[in-house]
C-alpha cells in the first residue's frame, strides 16, 4: 500500500487553497497505457476539484469508462471510501445505476500515478449512460421529485455504513459551513456580494443553531445534485446516481439541502420549486422537526458557501473553465434561496410534509391601535367581486369609490382584508405567478376616529405612518395625513396596517397566493389590532374542492390538466383563478369573441328580464337570428334548425341526411370528432377520444382514409390521392348495395390541428357522393364563423358549397347553441322521421346571445383580426421551427392553428409525452394549452378572435422560452 493510504483524512482547512490536477492529454494517456495496459483516446471533463475524464479504448466509440483523477490532497482511505459506499448503494437498491471500478486486463482500474500534478490517484469508473441535469435549463415538478427521491435512497442506503475516513473535513459538510464561509468571505474582493453572504450567513446561523446540536449523523452522499444524476433519455427521470466524491458523514438532512440547492438556479425556479423533491424525500426518508427547521438554513448556508468557493477557485486556478462557468448559477442558487425569508420557506415546508406543529402563531395581548365602532363593510376585490364586473379592473381610485359607496349607505368603516387574492389593475399575463394577496389590511373611515396608538407606549409617528411595537411584534399604520395628531384621524382617511415580527424586516405589501399561508405563519392577523374579528386564513393548496369534484362528477367527464387552476373568471382573451393570477387563454374557440364580451352579456341579461322560453313559442328573435345565419351563407343554404351543442348539430344533419335520402349509411372520414351523441359519436372515429374507436363503429358507418397532407398514408405532394381514394371506396360503397345517405368531414381537418383539406379534395369526393343520390355534410363546428380569416365558412376554402352544414361553439360565444342549415327541400324531407322540436336550441336568450355574437364579430372586424393576427402568429411559429426540430410543422389558418410535435422530422414519429410536458410548462408560464390529434401532439391553438398581436407574441415567447429551457 501507498504511504498516502495512512495520511490522516482530509481537512479542509488546512488545504483552503485547492488547485486541481492539470494533467495534459499526452501524459495522461502515457500513464493510463503503461498503468493499465491499455492505449486510449479521451475527452476531458469538467470538475471544480478533480480532473476527470471519458476514455475509450483506442479506436473505439464505445466509452470505456470515466477516468477520476482525484485531488492529490485526498487519502487512498477516502477513495476506498468513496468505491465502498458507491457499491453500498448498488448492492442495496439495485434499481439505481451506479457506477463502480472498471476492471482492465490488469485487474482492476485503479492505481497511484507519479504525475507532474505530485502523486495522484487514477481510477477508472463505469460510464453510466445517459444525461445529466446540468445547466440552467427547466425542472419538472417531477423531475424534482425524483432528485428528492434519489436522496432519500441514497440516504436510506447509507444508514449504518461507517468507515474510518468518513472523519474527514469537507468544505461542502454542511456541519462545518460556518467555518468555511468564515475563511473565505473575507477573500471576497465585491464588497456588494460581501455584504449580501454575511447577512444571509448571520440570518441562517440564527435559525439553525437551536435545532444544530440535534440533528441526526449518518453517511451520506452529499452531492446528489443535477449535475451527479443521469436520465437514460431525454424526458424519461433520473435513475442514475454518480460521483460519490463528498461521502462523509454529516447531518443526514444535509443530503436533501444539497439536493434543494441545485433545483434553485434553473429556469423559473423559486423556494417552492424544491418542495416536490423535499416531499419525495420526505415519503421515504422522513425528516424530525428539527430537521425541518434546519433544511432551509442549510440551503442558504450552501448558496453561500457556493458563491465563496467558486469566486475563491477561479482566482486561485483562473484556468478552470468548469468552476468560472459555474459562478452564475451559484450566485442564482444563493439569490433564489435567500429571496424570501427563512421562517417563511420552512412553514411552506412544515405545511408540505404535513408538520405544523412548531407554528407559532402571534396572538394579539395589547389594547386595539384604532377605535373602530359600528357596522364594518368588507370589501371584495377577488376575481368574482362585483368590483370587477364588466372588465372595470380594479384600481385605487375604484376601491375609494366602493370604499365610500360603503360609507354612505352608513358603514363605520369600510375594509379591504389581508389575505384575500386581490385582483387589480388591467388583466396581465405574467411568467410567474404574480403577489395578489395584501399582508395587511386597508381601511377607510367613515368619521373622525381615534388613534389611540399614538399616545401608547412605544408608538412612533412620522412621514405619515404610525409604528407601534412592544419588542416582540410591531404594527405599521401607514396613510396618516401629514397633520395627523394624537387624538384622532379625519374621516375618509385611508389606511393600510400590517403587522409582523419585530426581529424580521417588514413583510412586502403583498405576496404571491401559494406563499400566502407560509407568509400568515410569520405575520401577524391585523384584524385584533385593529378591534376587528379575526381574518379568514388564506386560501390553502390543500382546499378540497378538485376532491369534492372527482366525488360527484363523472370520472370521463374530464377537465384540462392534472392539477388545474380554480377558473372563475374571463375577459376577452384571458382567464383569471381564484388567487388573482391571470392567463392568456389560447386554446378557447368555444368563447369566440371573448370572454364576457359586454354586448353578449347586455343582450343575455336584458333578454333573460323580458322572457326566455321553449322555443316553440313565436317570438322574434329566432327569425331574426335564422336570417342573420343564413345572409352569410350561399343562397341555397337557406333553412335553419336551432339547437344546444355541435354534437346535437351533427347528430340532426346526419337524420336529415337519412330523410331526405332514405338511407341509413353515412361515410365518414377517419380519425375526426364530430360528438358525443349516438349518432354523432357513432362517426366520430378519433382515437383519442375513443381508443376504440374504429373496431366499435355500427355497421352503417363506412369510412376513409384521413386526409392529413402531413401524417396520412399520403404526405405532402402525394395527398392528392386521398380524394380519388375515397370515390372509389365511396364506388365500392354502391357497387355492394349500400349507396349512402351521405358523406360527412370538416370542411378543414379539426382533430389532426388544423391541417388543410388537399386542394380539390372536397368537389371530388362531394360530386361522388351526389353522383349515387347523397347528400354533402359539412361540419363547422370548430372552424366557422370567421376563424379561418380568410373565409367565413371553412367549405369556401375549398370553392365547394355543402347540402347541409353543422355548427356550434363560436356561434353561442359559450352558450349552448347549435344550429343546423340546409335547403328547404332537405329541411322538408325531415317530417318522414316526425317532427323536430328543441326546447332551448334558439330560445330567445339563446337567439339574442347568437345575434349578438354574429353582430360583434362583423362590426369589430373580428375575421380580419383572425387573418392579420393569425399570419403574425404563424410567421412566429414557423420562426421558432427553424431552431427547433421538435416542431415538425405549423397547420392551419387564421386563428385555427396547430403546431405538430415530433422527435424525428423524417420519420415524424410524433412526441407525445413532450407536448403533453410542454403544455404543463405553458400552464406554468401563463398560457392556456392543449394537445390535440390523435396523437396528442399537436398544439390545438384555437384562440378568442379578439385575441391581439401583443398575447399571441407573448404565447410564441412563453413556447420560445419552454423549447429553449426545457419542460
Amino acid at each position: 500500500m501507498h504511504p498516502t493510504s495512512a495520511a490522516a483524512p482530509f481537512d479542509y482547512f488546512a488545504h483552503v487553497e485547492l488547485p486541481t490536477p492539470s494533467l495534459g492529454d499526452d501524459e495522461v494517456r502515457h500513464l493510463f497505457a503503461s498503468t493499465f495496459g491499455v492505449e486510449i483516446d479521451l475527452r476531458s471533463l469538467g470538475s471544480q476539484q478533480d480532473q476527470n475524464f471519458r476514455v475509450f479504448a483506442r479506436g473505439s466509440d464505445e466509452p470505456l469508462g470515466v477516468l477520476k483523477i482525484s485531488n492529490p490532497a485526498f487519502s487512498e482511505a477516502e477513495i476506498e471510501m468513496q468505491d465502498r459506499a458507491a457499491a453500498r448503494v448498488a448492492d442495496h437498491d439495485p434499481t439505481l445505476r451506479v457506477p463502480r471500478i472498471v476492471p482492465g486486463p490488469r485487474g482492476p482500474m485503479s492505481a497511484w500515478w507519479d504525475s507532474s500534478s505530485g502523486r495522484v490517484h487514477a481510477r477508472v469508473l463505469e460510464n453510466i449512460s445517459g444525461s445529466t441535469l446540468m445547466g440552467s435549463g427547466y425542472l419538472s415538478p417531477a423531475v424534482v421529485a425524483r432528485l428528492g427521491d434519489l436522496a432519500a435512497r441514497v440516504s436510506v442506503a447509507l444508514d449504518g455504513f461507517t468507515h474510518p475516513a468518513s472523519a474527514r473535513v469537507l468544505q461542502w459538510d454542511a456541519r462545518h459551513a460556518l467555518r468555511v464561509i468564515d475563511a473565505l468571505l473575507p477573500g471576497e474582493t465585491d464588497e456588494a456580494v460581501q455584504d449580501a453572504l454575511r447577512t444571509a450567513t448571520a440570518d441562517a446561523a440564527s435559525a439553525l443553531a437551536p435545532v444544530a446540536e440535534r440533528l441526526p449523523v449518518q453517511a451520506g452522499h452529499f452531492d446528489i445534485t443535477d449535475d451527479n444524476v443521469l436520465r437514460p433519455e431525454p424526458g424519461a427521470l433520473p435513475d442514475a446516481v454518480i460521483d460519490f466524491g463528498d461521502v462523509t458523514a454529516s447531518w443526514r438532512v444535509g443530503e436533501i439541502a444539497t439536493t434543494v440547492s441545485s433545483v434553485l438556479h434553473h429556469d423559473g425556479a423559486d423556494a417552492l420549486s424544491a418542495l416536490p423533491a423535499i416531499q419525495a424525500f420526505h415519503a421515504r426518508r422522513p425528516l424530525t422537526g428539527d430537521e425541518v427547521t434546519a433544511l432551509w438554513p442549510l440551503v442558504v448556508l450552501r448558496g453561500v458557501v457556493l458563491v465563496l468557493s467558486g469566486r475563491a477557485q477561479v482566482r486561485i486556478d483562473d484556468g478552470n473553465d468548469y468552476a468560472a462557468s459555474a459562478l452564475d448559477r451559484e450566485y442564482r442558487i444563493f439569490e433564489t434561496a435567500t429571496a424570501v425569508p427563512i421562517s417563511v420557506t420552512t412553514a411552506a415546508i412544515r405545511a408540505a410534509v404535513g408538520d405544523d406543529a412548531d407554528i407559532d402563531h402571534l396572538p394579539w395581548r395589547a389594547a386595539p391601535l384604532v377605535s373602530l365602532t359600528g357596522e364594518i363593510a368588507v370589501l371584495d376585490a377577488g376575481t368574482v367581486s362585483e368590483l370587477n364586473d364588466e372588465g372595470a379592473w380594479q384600481e385605487d381610485a375604484r376601491l375609494d369609490r366602493a370604499a365610500a359607496d360603503a360609507l354612505d349607505r352608513g358603514a363605520a368603516c369600510s375594509v379591504l382584508p389581508a389575505w384575500d387574492a386581490v385582483l387589480t389593475g388591467a388583466p396581465h399575463r405574467t411568467p410567474s405567478a404574480p403577489a395578489t394577496v395584501p399582508t395587511g389590511a386597508t381601511i377607510w373611515l367613515a368619521e373622525p376616529t381615534p388613534l389611540t396608538a399614538a399616545a401608547a407606549a412605544g408608538a412612533t409617528v412620522a412621514d405619515g405612518a404610525l409604528t407601534w411595537t412592544d419588542g416582540r411584534e410591531t404594527v405599521t399604520i401607514s396613510g396618516l395625513p401629514p397633520d395627523a395628531t394624537a387624538i384622532e384621524l379625519p374621516a375618509r382617511t385611508r389606511l393600510f396596517v400590517r403587522r409582523f415580527r419585530s426581529d424580521g424586516p417588514p413583510p412586502p405589501v403583498r405576496v404571491t397566493a401559494a406563499l400566502a399561508p407560509a407568509w400568515r405563519t410569520v405575520v401577524g392577523d391585523v384584524a385584533p389590532a385593529l378591534g376587528l374579528p379575526a381574518s379568514r386564513e388564506p386560501r390553502h393548496p390543500s382546499d378540497d374542492l378538485l376532491e369534492r369534484r372527482h366525488r360527484v362528477v363523472a370520472d370521463v367527464q374530464e377537465h384540462y390538466y392534472t392539477a388545474p387552476p380554480q377558473i372563475e373568471r374571463g375577459w376577452r382573451e384571458y382567464l383569471m383563478d381564484v388567487d388573482g393570477r391571470v392567463y392568456l387563454d389560447m386554446v378557447n374557440n368555444v368563447a369566440s369573441v371573448g370572454h364576457a364580451h359586454p354586448r353578449v352579456v347586455d343582450a343575455a341579461t336584458r333578454q333573460m328580464h323580458l322572457l326566455n322560453t321553449n322555443s316553440r313559442f313565436h317570438y322574434g328573435g329566432i327569425t331574426e337570428y335564422g336570417e342573420k345565419i343564413a345572409a352569410t351563407l350561399p343562397d341555397e343554404l337557406d333553412t335553419v334548425f336551432f339547437v344546444n351543442s355541435g354534437s346535437e348539430a351533427v347528430d340532426l344533419a346526419l337524420r336529415l341526411a337519412m330523410a331526405a335520402t332514405g338511407r341509413t349509411d353515412i361515410v365518414a372520414m377517419r380519425e375526426a370528432y364530430h360528438g358525443w351523441t349516438f349518432a354523432s359519436d357513432a362517426v366520430s372515429t378519433s382515437i383519442a377520444d375513443n381508443p376504440f374507436a374504429l373496431e366499435t363503429r355500427p355497421d352503417w358507418v363506412h369510412t376513409v382514409a384521413a386526409a392529413n397532407s402531413y401524417r396520412g398514408d399520403h404526405r405532402d405532394a402525394d395527398a392528392v390521392r386521398y380524394a380519388p381514394e375515397a370515390v372509389a371506396d365511396i364506388d365500392r360503397l354502391v357497387a355492394d348495395g349500400t349507396p349512402p345517405a351521405g358523406f360527412i368531414c370538416e370542411t378543414y381537418f379539426g382533430n389532426a390541428g388544423g391541417v388543410a383539406l388537399p386542394p380539390g379534395y372536397l368537389e371530388e369526393v362531394y360530386a361522388a357522393v351526389r353522383r349515387h343520390g347523397g347528400l354533402a355534410i359539412a361540419d363547422e363546428v370548430q372552424v366557422g364563423f370567421g376563424r379561418l380569416g380568410r373565409w367565413f365558412w371553412g367549405f369556401q376554402e375549398q370553392g365547394v358549397i355543402p347540402d347541409i352544414v353543422a355548427v356550434a361553439k363560436s356561434i353561442g360565444g359559450g352558450h349552448p347553441l347549435g344550429a343546423v342549415i340546409t335547403r328547404r327541400e332537405i329541411a322538408d324531407r325531415y317530417r318522414t322521421q316526425g317532427y323536430f322540436f328543441s326546447s332551448t336550441g334558439g330560445s330567445p336568450v339563446s337567439a339574442a346571445i347568437g345575434s349578438a355574437v354574429l353582430d360583434v364579430i362583423r362590426q369589430e372586424d373580428l375575421q380580419e383580426n383572425a387573418r392579420v393576427v393569425g399570419a403574425h402568429l404563424v410567421a412566429r411559429l414557423e420562426e421558432l421551427g427553424t431552431r427547433h426540430p421538435i416542431i415538425g410543422r405549423v397547420h392551419g389558418s387564421g386563428l385555427y392553428l396547430g403546431v405538430e410535435f415530433v422527435r424525428d422530422r423524417q420519420t415524424r414519429e410524433p412526441a407525445t409525452a413532450e407536448t403533453a410536458a410542454i403544455c404543463d410548462r405553458l400552464l406554468e408560464l401563463g398560457v392556456i394549452m392543449q394537445p390535440t390529434g390523435d396523437h396528442q401532439n399537436v398544439l390545438k391553438i384555437k384562440p378568442p378572435l379578439c385575441v391581439t398581436k401583443e398575447s399571441v407574441d407573448y404565447f410564441a415567447d412563453a413556447l420560445a422560452r419552454t423549447l429553449e429551457t426545457g419542460w
